[in-house]
């Protein structure tokens, strides 16, 4: 029998690792000067570390999320041996993570980066059952109870100044400090997120200090690269020029939709996506604006081709599957598996943050993708739009608290829908039939600081019509976090 790893195994895990002198958030949303409680200042300040332009640096973080869903009703779950609904019983899920941040200056301008790191998780309904609202942006496909270790990143970064005006990079986990040209060339390679250089939101910036549901960690509907876990291989070129960025990144895709196996020829199947940022000051606070575009291609399937081939025969159904399939039971229903071959997949959103006041911002996100083609990296979401606030406790005199309170609303397509209604299952979703409707999800969190070092969360989720279902849910999510960084 499998032994769970409880919160206080967790937490014997991370904060023994954990100094008193450990950092607040590097990249808050709004600048707060901490750097007395900094490990690196440490160093510096005992002549063992140079915390203004840094040959190394090292950084750590641990996070335990538990979430309890709430009984709901349903007037139906896994119709017609369709496994992906969401459990209208109650549910517990949690995850683990610990990880270590590693940098390393190369040469002039160039830097290397590992990080490694150890998580163990506890979906809901076995991470089924809810397409862009998936209440924990930590879970991933194909984890397990038991502490696994895994290399999340290791890549080189090599930057090229141009002139301009002078920008100071502050120590962060992934960031030597160093000074830079406002003009300048970055060039990224390796084994990283595309969320680690692409849609970087100011105002929610680090997930595991903000909100819980992975419909604020980016756009819902930007299916971008990325094996199980949500990492990738490939590269990217920023280009700086003062208050504008155009980044433009190539990367890998899995070799199956959300697995873990990827498919390294990119000549033939990849991620491209193109991002132009504007940065602005409005009444002296800071603000952003970026249009971001992806073109995916994939060896995918189209829910139209699935439609007309079983309909065409109906021996294609989801039980006969010769190939990769998402395991459905359904042999009334079809299925993916059957016409897999080189496909596009593409979309466009627009993301706005703003600062209105000291250590308050708020955001907004929305993204059109096509909506023809299956999930192969992300969620099931095929329009999205998010918003919402958060805020530092400055006003009320905790100024390393922090709170938030935002809305996210996912639709799928009229073809996607009809897959569904036919009983077809994608990687996320599917109760055998559908009513579509808009999932959405709203959430509103604090997290108290203490000890410098630590912050617990509390958190509540109100998610309506899961899986896009109207037929099923309203669904309450409780959670907790206790997050602690070095």
């Amino acid at each position: 029998m499998r032994t769970l790893p409880s919160l206080r195994t967790w937490l014997v895990l991370g904060l023994a690792l954990t100094p008193a002198t450990a950092f607040a958030q590097a990249a808050p949303p709004a600048g707060h000067d901490d750097t007395a409680f900094d490990v690196m200042n440490l160093l510096t300040e005992h002549g063992l570390h140079d915390i203004e332009n840094e040959s190394w640096n090292a950084y750590g973080q641990f996070t335990y999320i538990s979430s309890w869903k709430q009984p709901f009703s349903a007037p139906y779950t896994n119709l017609n041996g369709s496994p992906n609904s969401l459990s209208p019983k109650r549910e517990r899920s949690f995850t683990g993570t610990f990880t270590l941040f590693l940098g390393v200056h190369l040469w002039p301008g160039g830097e290397a980066y590992f990080v490694p790191e150890v998580v163990a998780l506890r979906p809901l309904s076995d991470l089924r059952g809810l397409g862009g609202a998936i209440q924990n942006f930590e879970l991933q496909r194909g984890g397990t109870e038991t502490p696994q270790l895994y290399r999340s990143r290791t890549y080189l970064r090599q930057t090229f100044g141009f002139g301009g005006a002078p920008v100071e990079k502050p120590s962060d986990p992934t960031q030597l400090a160093t000074t830079v040209d406002s003009r300048r060339l970055v060039l990224t390679a390796g084994n990283l997120s595309i969320l680690d250089l692409f849609d970087r939101n100011g105002v929610t910036w680090d997930p595991r200090q903000t909100f819980l549901n992975l419909a604020f960690m980016t756009h819902a509907a930007w299916d971008f690269a990325a094996d199980a876990r949500g990492y990738s291989y490939g590269a990217a070129a920023e280009l700086y020029f003062d208050d504008w960025t155009a980044r433009f990144g190539r990367f890998a895709t899995p070799k199956y939709p959300n697995q873990l196996q990827m498919d390294f020829r990119v000549h033939e199947f990849y991620g491209d996506q193109l991002e132009i940022e504007h940065r602005h000051r409005l009444a002296g606070l800071d603000g952003a604006v970026r249009v971001l575009g992806y073109r995916n291609r994939v060896n995918g399937g189209r829910f139209t081709d699935a439609v007309a081939a079983f309909q065409a025969d109906r021996g294609k159904n989801a039980t006969t599957c010769p190939g990769f399939s998402y395991g459905s039971g359904n042999s009334g229903a079809p299925d993916l598996c059957w016409v897999r071959q080189p496909n596009v997949k593409y979309g466009i959103g627009v993301s706005l943050e703003q600062f209105v006041a000291k250590d308050i911002g708020v955001f907004f996100r929305g993204m059109i993708s096509d909506g023809g083609t299956e999930v192969y990296g992300y969620t099931s979401t095929d329009r999205s739009v998010s918003l919402g606030a958060v805020a530092k406790g400055t006003l009320w005199h905790r100024d390393l608290d922090v709170t938030g309170i935002g809305v996210g609303v996912g639709w799928i397509s009229d073809a996607h829908a009809e897959y569904l209604r036919l009983g077809g299952i994608d990687g996320f979703v599917g109760d055998g039939t559908i009513s579509p409707g808009a999932e959405t999800v709203f959430e509103v969190f604090y997290s108290v600081n203490f000890l410098r070092a630590v912050w617990l969360t509390a958190d509540f989720q109100h998610l309506v019509h899961p899986a896009f279902n109207r037929d099923r849910g309203h669904v309450e999510v409780l959670g907790g976090r206790i997050h602690a960084e070095f």
